[in-house]
């Protein structure tokens, strides 16, 4: 096993894209209870832009390497692990580490991969597809007939919320730049250019009643204006903090201030509802638990997947050793999909 060698990418520290460095080393041995994956692709997750600026919320020290998720063939298997897991392919949800051609994961933190969806797409909807079927699914409780906002509808995560809640029945109003509307269009979805000025205005006119959920990754001032969109009985999901991405000062306020601002909200006498979703909840408190709801979950997007409900928004490929070019395309704003890197 070791004479392959492990190739992984290290984040020094708060540096440009190009500041990412290339580690050699030998593979990994798994541990007991544990399972070695051969990386077959990782992705560029908003996570990750936000780390090598150091304002991810519960990020390592540096230096480490990142990779939020990853998808890839189990090379060994260590003591108590059923020895013929060898040789599947499985997804697993790491928050880092995923940037490496070899990973070592607790076993039972491993998804089967369905035969015949090829690494790069299942990558595309692990820690995105999960993401967005619990918010839609498990807090917004999204049904056919409703109206739903989805912001960045372009991006990782909206993609698939998009597709996700068109095959729930619901019509979906989603916020990208005029040069993606087209595309939404021919998915169903009503598209609103979010830098046209008065954005909540443009949305109150397509829906005077309000919206039935809003799925909101900006944050910041913004986030007052979604919780304004709703109508009795709607939902907001909030899920990150894009418009204090490159703020100075702790990287733990943007996300206090949401969550501040959500228990107060759902403190008021109203009948709408408001959540700050983030996919590692209730991982402390019950490990089984959590390992239980992701499985079940993310085997329910793969199988949308297969039906044709979903399909893989995959912007670029490029090598795991190009990681740099990676981040920087993924953070231009230019792309559908996620940015894939392959081993």
């Amino acid at each position: 096993m070791n004479a392959e060698g492990l190739v992984e990418v290290v984040l020094p520290g708060k540096v440009e894209p190009e500041g990412l460095r290339i580690r050699l080393g030998a593979v990994p041995r798994p541990g007991p209870g544990e399972v070695v994956i051969r990386t077959e692709a990782t992705g560029v997750s908003f996570a990750e832009q936000q780390m090598r600026r150091g304002r991810y919320y519960d990020q390592p020290p540096f230096p480490f390497v990142p990779g939020y998720d990853l998808v890839g063939t189990v090379l060994a298997t260590g003591e108590g692990v059923e020895p013929g897991l060898a040789g599947a392919r499985v997804a697993a949800l790491v928050k880092v580490g995923g940037w490496a051609s070899h990973v070592r994961v607790e076993a039972a933190d491993v998804v089967p991969v369905p035969e015949g969806v090829a690494p790069a797409e299942a990558e595309t909807l692990v820690v995105n597809g999960v993401t967005a079927w619990q918010m839609l699914h498990r807090k917004a409780r999204v049904r056919a007939g409703h109206t739903v906002v989805v912001h960045g509808a372009n991006g990782g995560v909206g993609s698939v919320l998009v597709q996700l809640a068109r095959a729930a029945g619901a019509h979906v109003i989603g916020t990208a730049s005029a040069r993606h509307h087209d595309a939404l269009r021919a998915q169903g979805v009503v598209p609103v250019d979010y830098r046209a000025g008065d954005l909540a205005a443009r949305i109150r006119a397509l829906a005077p009643g309000g919206v039935d959920a809003v799925f909101d990754h900006v944050g910041g001032s913004g986030i007052t204006g979604s919780w304004r969109l709703l109508a009795p009985g709607g939902t907001l999901v909030s899920y990150g903090s894009a418009a204090t991405r490159d703020a100075e000062g702790s990287k733990q306020w943007p996300v206090l201030k949401l969550l501040f601002r959500v228990l107060l909200w759902n403190a008021l006498p109203n009948r709408r509802r408001a959540y700050f979703y983030n996919v590692w909840a209730g991982r402390a408190l019950s490990r089984d638990r959590f390992r239980s709801r992701l499985r079940g979950d993310l085997t329910q997007v793969f199988a949308a997947l297969q039906r044709g409900e979903v399909t893989a928004r995959i912007a670029a490929r490029l090598p795991l050793t190009r990681a740099a070019d990676a981040l920087r395309l993924a953070e231009s704003g230019t792309v559908a999909g996620k940015v894939v890197l392959i081993p």
